[in-house]
């Protein structure tokens, strides 16, 4: 799906004014054509519906675009940080303070804060986004919590009134076919065709695609789950599956040993709730209405679960890509997210590792190339395998994404990179607080 919303970054700049004149383009100059090609203009009615749903569009792209979908400071402003007291888990602020971070909250090193849940932080916006869905190139703004219904209703707008357009572009294409045996001077004059002709084409080809994105985006709000949440879903399953193959374990880098077991998404509270939720009002009305407002920014701190898991489970679950390496001796600490580590000394992973290495090595080897779906195995020269110390076993398997890159691609080949996600920051917020707060010590220290 996210490839109907890619741009080049090059072009980035260009696409909400290519929007723009896309709009009007299809808007208007259809409308002026019709005046010069048979059965003649659009009725009095229908002009009048069609040019209202065309300003429809206009005010929800402008939404869509300008409502910010993050304000400045809003996690300091609506999260209260309390300072640590002996035995808390506490990270460092940017004044240098050490708090307490909440319950179910993690940390971005980016923003120097913490990242309510379905937070993520947007390497193009620069900061943490509340329900982030995706950043979109042709709005240049997030896909968030706080201008979702905005983008739906853009999106829904346009693909009446391109369904409309259609639809009377169709008419005029049949009639000038049935004509096709009339000598040219009866017809239509040819800039005409051709402007008819790519009338056509655009409006066809852009409906098909947001008819597309509008069904996505309209499970999407009925499921509760983002595109960002779509392919962590489709990750999680994946390396269950893999774990499943490997008696429920997996490493992960510095060849520490994992547990995976399965995790119900949580926050799929019920059809009528989701769409609530994600809306901001029952209203129906409201929900279509291009005056329709939003979510609030107070209301993404902190969400309705389904309790299908246990209370201390959290989204989204451990993943071995985003572990860090055991050489960096992190510190263990109590709750959810740390629950399915096992670690030890490096000398002892060293020699745990080599030893599976021995075992395992052929197994593994001949079991993945027999998997469709599995990671890749890559092979190294037999001198390379005989003279290694064990430390960088890990890195001789891994996974292979769609695209011939190291990491995993769901089934279309998406990174979470192509939905806006700074992955640097993804990576580095489920390293342990206690973690965090050393790695700050050391750097006052050595200023």
């Amino acid at each position: 799906m996210v490839a109907l919303l890619r741009v080049p970054s090059s072009l980035e700049d260009f696409a909400v004014p290519a929007v723009c004149v896309l709009i009007f383009f299809l808007s208007y100059t259809s409308q002026f054509l019709f005046y010069h090609i048979e059965p003649g203009p659009l009725e009095y009615g229908d002009a009048v519906w069609f040019n209202v749903l065309v300003g429809c569009i206009w005010w929800c792209y402008d939404r869509a675009c300008t409502v910010d979908p993050a304000p400045k400071g809003w996690v300091r402003r609506l999260v209260k940080i309390e300072k640590e007291e002996d035995g808390d888990d506490v990270d460092g602020n940017e004044d240098g303070e050490e708090v307490k971070i909440p319950k179910g909250m993690r940390w971005c090193k980016k923003c120097k804060s913490v990242k309510p849940p379905r937070a993520h932080h947007c390497k193009k916006c620069g900061r943490c986004i509340p329900k982030m869905d995706h950043h979109c190139p042709w709005t240049s703004n997030c896909v968030s919590h706080t201008n979702l219904p905005h983008f739906l209703r853009f999106v829904l707008y346009a693909s009446i009134a391109m369904s409309i357009l259609e639809y009377q572009l169709y008419i005029r294409a049949s009639f000038i076919w049935s004509q096709r045996s009339l000598p040219a001077y009866l017809g239509p004059p040819v800039w005409a065709l051709a402007h008819l002709m790519l009338l056509l084409i655009f409006n066809t080809l852009v409906l098909i695609g947001l008819l597309l994105l509008f069904v996505h985006a309209a499970h999407s709000l009925a499921t509760n789950t983002t595109m960002i949440e779509n392919w962590e879903i489709e990750r999680h399953d994946a390396l269950v599956e893999r774990a499943r193959k490997n008696g429920g374990w997996l490493y992960a880098s510095g060849g520490t040993k994992m547990r995976i077991v399965h995790q119900e998404f949580p926050y799929d509270i019920g059809v009528w709730k989701n769409l609530v939720q994600g809306m901001g009002t029952w209203n129906i009305l409201m929900w279509i209405m291009p005056f329709g407002g939003a979510p609030r920014i107070e209301d993404a701190i902190s969400y309705e679960e389904n309790g299908f898991e246990d209370e201390g489970k959290s989204w989204p679950p451990p993943d071995p890509e985003k572990v860090p390496s055991a050489r960096t001796k992190p510190i263990p600490i109590p709750g959810p997210s740390m629950e399915n580590f096992s670690f030890a000394t490096i000398e002892e992973e060293k020699a745990a590792f080599k030893q599976r290495q021995e075992e395992d090595y052929s197994r593994r080897r001949n079991f993945y190339k027999q998997e469709v779906d599995g990671p890749r195995v890559v092979e190294l020269p037999e001198e390379e395998e005989e003279e290694g110390d064990g430390d960088s076993g890990y890195d001789e398997e891994y996974e292979e994404g769609m695209d011939g890159e190291e990491g995993w691609t769901n089934a279309e080949g998406e990174r979470l990179r192509d939905f806006g996600v700074d992955e640097e920051a993804e990576d580095e917020d489920d390293i342990p607080l206690g973690e965090l707060l050393r790695r700050r010590k050391a750097r006052a220290y050595e200023a």
